[in-house]
């Protein structure tokens, strides 16, 4: 994300039975909420509370300890909207996925297990896939951050309780409105047309909704698993991050979805999932993959809000694969945003310590420093000589701009406008830096959403010599 990437974490209220903030709502006037009135008139508007005329926030008669902790949780789930990964490393927390992973499957089957007669069945569409040399295997590697749907600043600017749950239902407006199942179809073209043997994947965001008449729940990775099972492609989630989970948070709809009762009283609530992942083109003949792990970064940005600390999670996910007998690692991260340099630059390095060290290493993500120097340090850690390269040659190639479009993916014209979203290799993984391509920066339908994601996707052929 162009903004901040990352997501508040905070403790629940003790059983989860604390009562519930009763706070006295109104629309937001536009342009009030951190968006621009042009975009924010896409957007539908939370309904008001009923009952009491009043502006001012009340509370409900529970003691201050228990009000300080839901507001706590409430000011953690208001962070919304941000963006991570996990890690290990220097002072980090490793994590070995086993068969406890929902989502991960072993390296000798496919898919749900039943993948096995399907290698190879589309091979001749792979180029990349034969040896144009001797001891060479060609490997085809793609990063792409599905935007979780929606900036975070208006909960970040939020001062008050009743700011506070105006932004959650402007972020969740916002997150119905740029649409991920429109968005994973047109993610899923790309990925039939360029059908790369790894993909890495940021933002990979469950969004889940309760109460009475509550609007739709999005589950990214089930959407973007049937939009690519619908063309017949076969992918393996071999890895996943988690990442944040925040909520549920109190959620005002419009109509008779979630409404506000007397009091007023909430009756819908939104949770947010963060997570990464890895995915592996079951197709690929030749290629497997093992010991998926996940972590999370020692070093994290903590920010002070009127309800406490506020810290956010990053990291990392990685497995081991081999393609015809040559064997590298996989790796992919989001890190820090630019406006926490030092932190970004810390994860960097612990990421070079951690899951970037190795032999042969293939790693993707959402890095955040722009390739130019422009922003942080953290781009030129990455590819300090005897570290990783980067497939993309900006002398070849162009600027090669990955980031990002607007918030509500609202801009009819692209606003990309730095480098940030990158393939790397180290070891005896190569690229001639001629061969990627970004993708996704093209508008996929005549009305907004715009945009697959505020961020486009990269595309790159990656050698690997003996």
């Amino acid at each position: 994300m162009a903004d901040r990437a990352g997501y508040f974490k905070a403790e629940n209220p003790p059983g989860g039975n604390a009562p519930p903030l009763i706070v006295g709502l109104r629309v937001a006037a536009p342009g009030s909420q951190g968006l621009p009135p042009e975009e924010e008139a896409h957007l539908p508007k939370p309904a008001p509370a009923r009952g009491p005329q009043k502006e001012e926030c009340i509370l409900s008669h529970a003691h201050a300890q228990a009000r300080r902790l839901i507001l706590l949780a409430i000011a953690a789930a208001l962070a919304l909207a941000l963006s991570m990964p996990a890690l290990a490393g220097a002072g980090g927390k490793g994590h070995h996925h086993g068969k406890h992973h929902a989502h991960v499957h072993s390296h000798h089957q496919g898919k749900h297990g039943k993948r096995h007669g399907h290698h190879g069945k589309r091979h001749g569409r792979h180029r990349h896939h034969g040896h144009h040399g001797k001891g060479r295997r060609d490997l085809s590697v793609m990063t792409q951050n599905l935007y979780l749907g929606s900036s975070l600043t208006p909960a970040l600017a939020a001062k008050t309780p009743e700011e506070f749950v105006e932004a959650v239902a402007l972020i969740y407006g916002t997150v119905q409105f740029t649409d991920f199942p429109a968005r994973a179809e047109a993610i899923a073209d790309e990925i039939e047309e360029k059908e790369p043997d790894l993909i890495g994947l940021q933002e990979v965001t469950k969004w889940t909704t309760e109460g009475f008449n509550p609007p739709p729940g999005y589950e990214f990775l089930e959407i973007l698993e049937g939009a690519l099972e619908a063309r017949g492609l076969d992918y393996s989630v071999a890895a996943v991050a988690s990442n944040a989970k925040i909520g549920p948070a109190p959620l005002v709809g419009s109509g008779e979805s979630c409404p506000v009762l007397e009091g007023p009283e909430f009756t819908c609530g939104v949770t947010l999932e963060d997570r990464d992942a890895i995915l592996v083109n079951d197709d690929t003949h030749g290629l497997s993959w093992s010991n998926p792990q996940s972590g999370q970064y020692a070093t994290q940005t903590t920010i002070e809000s009127p309800v406490g600390p506020l810290s956010f999670d990053r990291g990392w996910a990685r497995i081991d694969a081999k393609l015809k007998g040559k064997s590298f690692s996989f790796v992919n991260t989001h890190l820090e945003t630019e406006e926490s340099p030092a932190v970004q630059e810390a994860q960097a390095a612990e990421f070079l310590a951690g899951p970037g060290k190795g032999g042969t290493v293939v790693a993707t993500g959402d890095f955040n420093s722009a390739a130019d120097g422009s922003t942080t340090g953290s781009y030129a850690l990455l590819t300090a000589p005897h570290k990783f390269r980067d497939a993309w040659d900006e002398s070849q190639l162009g600027p090669g701009f990955t980031c990002c479009q607007s918030s509500a993916l609202t801009n009819p014209e692209s606003a990309l406008a730095s480098r940030i979203d990158l393939v790397l290799s180290r070891g005896a993984a190569r690229s001639h830096g001629d061969e990627a391509e970004v993708v996704g920066d093209t508008p996929f339908q005549a009305e907004p959403p715009f945009w697959p994601s505020d961020h486009a996707g990269v595309v790159a052929t990656l050698h690997l010599h003996h």
